[in-house]
């Protein structure tokens, strides 16, 4: 029988020793408590959380997202678009985890089902119409989702980016991957063995950056500003990308002393949860902006908003890493520097972009300043082709339409209104 109490963490962890292991019981039982806090918040609130419409009203559409909160940053970039498909067709967000669920509602007007079980789910899919679900994640949990054989399991991602998890396996699951232009697609041709990329994929462009996001925060306006955008630190070596602890303290005191720029700093949602000397990193950045914030001439922002995308506007140059912070980034045609991870293990393809777009080393970011006033004095004019390679056509409105389009195109041709619901398992 398996125990969970402190004699059972110092037997499995030898060298933990009794005050960690009492720390550790500690956390679980306070996460226990919160979890079955936040479930009776529910029932208090069934209304909020288990609507099963009838008739025209039933769901079409859903979002699948069984993670915890520490990962909601992956769908909140879509709440948007998702608002804009749900002009069309009845949409709902499905969540397994009681804190998601909670978060959510607070987040996002969408319609919120919470499945604590899988018998939960089976009555929301045997109840409605559903003829798509999307995915933002490669959660083990879709996988309970995705034995129902009608809706169209489509995987949407949570960024475009040349991590290796962008030709995960995993995808071959999905009966459609949404991705943002020829080079995903090229991409999946590339590194997916009998996967045919082709007929499997849709390109949508980034949706995203057809979303308007007010600015949480006021900039000297009579300097340019730098985002310093920069992914986590990953969870194996071979997805070890992030550079806060390599490149973040250096280049962000380098630019504080030189006070020639704003600057964003906006560390990735997980970053500093697997490595302490990321964790130390991101205390040591925040310290230095906020007392430069009291000092300087420059604006110096430690980013902890929750929305992705008004940085975009804001900032007239970005440095980051190998995420999808930089190619997001890269679709208004601004200048771009990666950082160039100080790993030699992590997982990086000889991409179209990491090819042309200027990177910085470790070494460099004593240098930042010269660098980035030479980028800003340049045209970067030459960006045009590898914008339209990766994304498409960005005017103003084109992604979202296409997203939209493709939706609603495999929504109509997998209608399965007519099947028996006996039948639709």
């Amino acid at each position: 029988m398996k125990t969970t109490g402190i004699g059972h963490l110092i037997r499995e962890r030898p060298s933990l020793n009794l005050l960690r292991a009492s720390k550790s019981l500690t956390e679980m039982i306070v996460k226990r408590l919160e979890s079955r806090s936040n479930q009776r918040e529910i029932q208090a609130r069934s209304s909020e959380f288990s609507s099963l419409p009838v008739g025209a009203n039933r769901y079409r559409a859903a979002l699948y997202f069984g993670d915890k909160t520490v990962n909601l940053y992956q769908a909140r970039q879509w709440y948007e678009p998702f608002r804009e498909l749900a002009r069309s067709i009845p949409f709902v967000i499905i969540v397994r985890k009681p804190d998601s669920a909670l978060a959510l509602r607070k987040e996002c007007d969408l319609p919120i089902f919470y499945a604590k079980t899988i018998a939960d789910v089976e009555s929301l899919v045997n109840s409605q119409q559903l003829d798509a679900v999307f995915y933002v994640n490669q959660n083990i949990l879709n996988f309970q989702m995705m034995r129902f054989n009608d809706p169209a399991h489509i995987f949407v991602s949570h960024g475009e980016s040349e991590k290796a998890y962008m030709w995960s396996n995993q995808l071959k699951a999905y009966d459609y991957v949404f991705s943002a232009g020829d080079a995903a697609r090229e991409r999946l041709q590339e590194h997916l063995t009998r996967f045919d990329a082709i007929e499997r994929t849709r390109l949508i462009g980034r949706p995203q950056i057809d979303v308007s996001y007010a600015a949480p925060v006021n900039l000297k306006p009579e300097l340019p500003t730098v985002l310093y955008a920069p992914t986590w630190e990953g969870d194996r070596p071979s997805m070890s990308y992030g550079t806060v602890a390599s490149h973040g303290v250096s280049l962000i005191s380098t630019l504080i002393q030189d006070g020639g720029y704003n600057v964003i700093f906006r560390p990735h949602p997980r970053s500093g949860i697997a490595d302490p000397k990321h964790s130390q990193a991101l205390n040591e950045i925040k310290t230095m902006m906020e007392t430069a914030s009291e000092h300087g001439r420059a604006s110096y922002y430690y980013d902890e908003s929750p929305h992705w995308g008004w940085q975009w506007a804001s900032a007239d140059l970005c440095i980051s890493d190998i995420s999808a912070a930089a190619y997001d980034f890269m679709a208004t045609s601004k200048p771009l520097v990666i950082a160039k991870p100080d790993n030699d293990n992590a997982t990086i393809s000889d991409s179209p972009a990491l090819m042309r777009v200027p990177s910085l080393t470790v070494e460099d970011c004593t240098r930042a300043p010269r660098i980035i006033s030479e980028l800003l004095s340049n045209s970067n004019d030459s960006y045009t082709d590898l914008v339209a390679h990766y994304f498409g056509d960005t005017t103003p409105g084109a992604s979202m339409k296409r997203f939209i389009d493709s939706s609603l195109e495999i929504i109509q041709q997998n209608d399965t209104s007519d099947i028996p619901s006996t039948k639709r398992r």
